[in-house]
């Protein structure tokens, strides 16, 4: 286990990365040079003595919603995208550990042929040995993102913040900047902001559960490969959402 760096503003995150961002420039699918780089970033926030754990979506294989859209049972298409997340993170586990990053994934369905159960007391320790610990399977119930599950075990194993990794936006805006060359970016926000403006950092649920456990949020562009140890470290990039503890 790496000695914890006095200076880091962080000692115990939350990663959250989506599905999109494992897919690469192919956009489905698990693209294992974009996990590679990925799983160097997160060696390198370890290697700081930072206490990771990783939220991974799903929408590079399934999203619910959208197999609900299409008249499919929700609670099936949710347990679907459930599935996708462990696939993700077993892509995850597998990149860490080919350099040499001790790793854990825990899923909220039982599976244990491939991998443990959520048991948060066993986070917690695996956390403390300096191990990864990906949280797949979401809530492990449907109609909850994995927006939600990133909040919901950050307040389980009390961590300091919530890493929100984006693909190709650099933070939050009041409109997709994508679409809108005037869009403006804001450097902190707090929850109600998030709430009543509805901007399309995290989905109410998630926002609440953040709000109420005084969680901050961080928002940044994944695509730099330095961005996360500079998060950790306490540099102002992307947006902060929900201030500090």
């Amino acid at each position: 286990m790496s000695e914890l760096n006095t200076s880091l503003k962080y000692k115990r995150v939350i990663l959250k990365v989506s599905g999109e961002a494992l897919a690469g420039k192919q956009g489905f699918g698990i693209d294992p040079a974009t996990i590679h780089d990925i799983a160097q970033q997160i060696k390198a926030v370890c290697e700081l003595g930072v206490e990771t754990a990783l939220v991974v979506g799903g929408g590079n294989i399934w999203r619910g919603a959208t197999g609900s859209a299409k008249g499919m049972d929700r609670v099936t298409a949710d347990y679907m995208g459930m599935l996708a997340t462990v696939m993700n993170g077993l892509a995850l586990q597998d990149a860490l550990e080919s350099i040499d990053v001790v790793t854990r994934v825990q899923t909220a369905v039982e599976m244990r042929q491939i991998a443990e159960p959520y048991i948060r007391r066993r986070a917690l320790r695996h956390l403390g040995l300096g191990r990864v610990v990906i949280f797949a399977a979401g809530t492990g119930n449907p109609y909850f993102s994995t927006d939600t599950t990133a909040a919901l075990r950050a307040a389980e194993i009390e961590a300091d913040a919530i890493l929100m990794a984006k693909k190709g936006v650099d933070g939050v805006y009041d409109s997709d900047p994508k679409l809108n060359p005037n869009a403006k970016k804001f450097d902190t926000l707090d929850f109600m902001d998030v709430l009543n403006k509805g901007l399309q950092v995290m989905d109410g649920t998630a926002a609440t559960i953040c709000m109420d456990n005084h969680i901050p949020l961080l928002v940044f562009s994944i695509d730099d490969p330095s961005n996360i140890v500079r998060v950790v470290k306490g540099e102002q990039i992307g947006t902060i959402v929900g201030g500090t503890k």
